[in-house]
């Protein structure tokens, strides 16, 4: 098959388009075909070797957590999906990668929402498996205010919606110029930055009951002084956050609670009650180009590659 790969830890360019070996599907895993991929921080953190101490890859890696295509091979012992179905899901944890490709199996998945296309059902899993992880954690419950930092991005925009589903009010902090964005997502933007505690109060006079730091920006100490508690705070961006007290969140090997949102996520959507804003779609052959653009920290939704 056709996949995109590095054979040393780097910057975008030891990105490759390159032939690999077919993977396939082990029992209770499916193979796709894939139609999109979405690109996380955690494919050029891997990538660039930051985290070799603690997640060393076996090289040449593929990146690409997340996808979305039509199943064509089926694996022992899984029932209720057929070859030719449609679906979104997440690689392997253990594998962390593989789905920048043609081929590429899944371990966790549901069917793909009538409402959503493969570009936005590609860069989705990934980022519901953070949110509901995360909003577990939390012990977000209906009534409770939210605050998050970072909210314009891909894991901040679904986050938020998620959390509303549960009947939490959200406030998203960003830049003045996404305030309008995070607004057609019924967010209450905020300024991020220093004196952010100044802007909440009018925000949220009874005060803000758990935060999820989506940035990574260092303002763990103002989040946590904020929230009145580190254990009401989560990050999945500062690795700073032992120091604050702070519980950092990342998918565990072989168990991740934010996987059976999947198909929750997928009757939301079919609802009308969650979307995938996309910030950027790239071709495969652009893979470095989206590692790039994600690594910049500006992007507006979810950025996303497209496999022909």
């Amino acid at each position: 098959m056709f996949a995109v790969r590095y054979h040393r830890y780097g910057g975008s360019e030891v990105l490759c388009l390159e032939e690999a070996e077919e993977p396939h599907a082990e029992p209770g895993q499916v193979r796709i075909a894939v139609r999109a991929t979405g690109v996380t921080p955690a494919d050029w953190y891997l990538r660039s070797g930051m985290l070799r101490d603690i997640a060393p890859l076996d090289l040449p890696h593929i990146p690409g957590m997340d996808a979305a295509g039509t199943v064509d091979e089926v694996g022992e012992g899984v029932t209720g999906t057929a070859v030719g179905d449609e679906v979104f899901g997440l690689v392997p944890f253990v594998d962390q990668g593989g789905a920048a490709a043609q081929y590429a199996v899944l371990e966790a998945w549901a069917p793909k929402p009538q409402s959503w296309s493969f570009e936005e059902a590609g860069g989705a899993a990934g980022n519901i498996d953070t949110a509901m992880r995360v909003l577990q954690a939390l012990g977000a419950a209906e009534g409770m205010t939210l605050l998050i930092e970072g909210a314009a991005g891909g894991v901040g925009t679904l986050t938020a919606q998620l959390a509303q589903a549960r009947g939490l009010t959200v406030i998203g902090t960003a830049s003045e110029g996404n305030h309008d964005f995070l607004d057609r997502f019924g967010v209450v933007p905020v300024t991020y930055g220093a004196g952010l505690a100044d802007r909440l109060a009018p925000l949220a006079p009874h005060g803000v009951d758990v935060v999820l730091d989506a940035a990574g920006k260092g303002s763990l100490a103002e989040l946590v002084a904020i929230a009145g508690d580190p254990h009401r705070v989560v990050t999945i961006a500062d690795f700073d956050a032992e120091r604050h007290g702070v519980r950092f969140s990342r998918s565990e090997a072989g168990e991740s609670p934010g996987w059976a949102g999947l198909p929750l996520a997928a009757d939301l959507a079919d609802r009308g009650c969650l979307t995938v804003p996309l910030h950027a779609v790239l071709p495969l052959a652009e893979t470095a180009r989206a590692h790039d653009v994600s690594a910049a920290g500006h992007a507006r939704g979810k950025i996303v590659i497209t496999v022909p």
